[in-house]
């Protein structure tokens, strides 16, 4: 998937970037370089390897530190609740933010 200049063009547009022409150029020539390692990576076949939790486990054997999924707290919902200037049916009450 090699891009052109007018897709160089409209990312930059929508990161609001000003690009001039030798920086939309060396813009091009990185994302198609970066694109082709991606083609590269998608065409390997990574049936059956399985996933890395850590890039560690490739070298050797990590054990995990997970703790048990337990309920440690109280539901304080109405405690946390009571400096809030609106409450209905449990939920916060904000103002409308969005027109």
């Amino acid at each position: 998937m090699a891009l052109t200049p007018v897709d160089v063009s409209r990312i930059a547009h929508l990161a609001r970037l000003e690009l001039q022409a030798p920086e939309q150029s060396a813009m091009l020539v990185q994302l198609n370089g970066f694109f082709s390692i991606v083609e590269q990576m998608s065409a390997v076949d990574t049936r059956g390897v399985e996933p890395l939790y850590t890039p560690l486990s490739a070298v050797s054997e990590v054990a995990l530190r997970l703790r048990e999924d337990l309920v440690t707290e109280t539901d304080q919902r109405e405690l946390n609740q009571r400096s809030a200037p609106l409450v209905e049916d449990g939920l916060f009450l904000v103002p409308k933010v969005i027109e």
